[in-house]
């Protein structure tokens, strides 16, 4: 959940924020004003202080307006000509019980041992301790069985790549991996450079995002997914933040969801403390206008 002082800096921050803080003010206003008229009307004898009346009346409208207008931890939008929903929401990825997509690099690198590879923190960390438990050669094996039919574009050396895998696979890739519950959409969304750092050009995230988008269609059976914001916080996309990331993330499920149908919904889930990189208020505009 986002803290009240991050809902309050995207309310007052933002022109999203103020406009909507502006409109609510003013409905409230017109509310308690009208009705504080009703009441003069029925009892004009009625002892009340003009001024301090009309004070208090704007501090109860100013008071209502922020807890009105106030900054959601989820928006949604419900389309149709097909059917789907489009969720952003704040949470925990994996408290989702549904399917879910796993951001990983084109050698499909696991071990978080000393994190020269793979954060712990990240999602493809928590993927490896969270649901294998930290079995790292778990998580290899069903990865290799997955990636069995797609064919390596590259193969580094031991002196070029010192640590980790050294199979490439090409960007956009999905490997997906299935328990009796649900499965997981393991897609590599970018290179691990030989200096362990990942990189991903827009052009890239878009052609993988398809390429998951068309993976989803055949092996989700049209059941609910969900998904973090893929490349960003440890991905080296440069020239893109967390909200624009997020747009060309829901741009291009709804424009494929539209063509050939992906998924019954759609939920991106937003870290905690990535919640003030994303205004949620024009995030709504945003999910409206598509």
């Amino acid at each position: 959940m986002a803290r009240p002082s991050e809902r309050l800096r995207t309310l007052f921050g933002t022109r999203h924020g103020l406009a909507l803080l502006g409109r609510t003010y003013a409905v409230q206003f017109g509310v308690l004003a009208g009705t504080a008229q009703l009441v003069l009307a029925f009892w004009p004898d009625l002892a009340l202080v003009r001024w301090p009346a009309f004070l208090g009346i704007a501090a109860l409208a100013f008071a209502a307006a922020i807890v009105l207008a106030r900054p959601r931890d989820r928006v949604s939008r419900d389309f149709t000509h097909p059917d789907f929903t489009v969720t952003v929401e704040v949470g925990d990825l994996f408290d989702r019980t549904c399917h879910l997509v796993v951001g990983f690099t084109d050698t499909f690198d696991t071990d978080t041992a000393d994190e020269a590879l793979v954060a712990r923190r990240s999602v493809q960390g928590q993927f490896l301790h969270r649901v294998h438990s930290g079995d790292v050669a778990l998580l290899d094996a069903l990865l290799e069985d997955a990636l069995a039919q797609v064919s390596p574009v590259g193969r580094e050396t031991r002196e070029t790549k010192r640590i980790g895998k050294l199979v490439r696979y090409p960007v956009g890739t999905v490997a997906v991996l299935k328990d009796s519950q649900r499965s997981y959409f393991c897609a590599a969304y970018g290179r691990l450079n030989n200096d362990l750092a990942t990189s991903c050009s827009t052009e890239q995230l878009w052609s993988g995002l398809a390429q998951l988008w068309e993976t989803i269609r055949l092996h989700g059976y049209r059941d609910e997914v969900a998904m973090p914001i893929t490349g960003s916080d440890l991905a080296r996309i440069n020239n893109m933040d967390h909200a624009s990331l997020l747009k060309m993330i829901l741009l291009s499920f709804v424009a494929h969801a539209r063509a050939r149908g992906v998924c019954r919904s759609l939920t991106v889930v937003v870290h905690p403390r990535d919640y003030y990189r994303i205004d949620m208020l024009e995030l709504g505009v945003f999910l409206r206008s598509l």
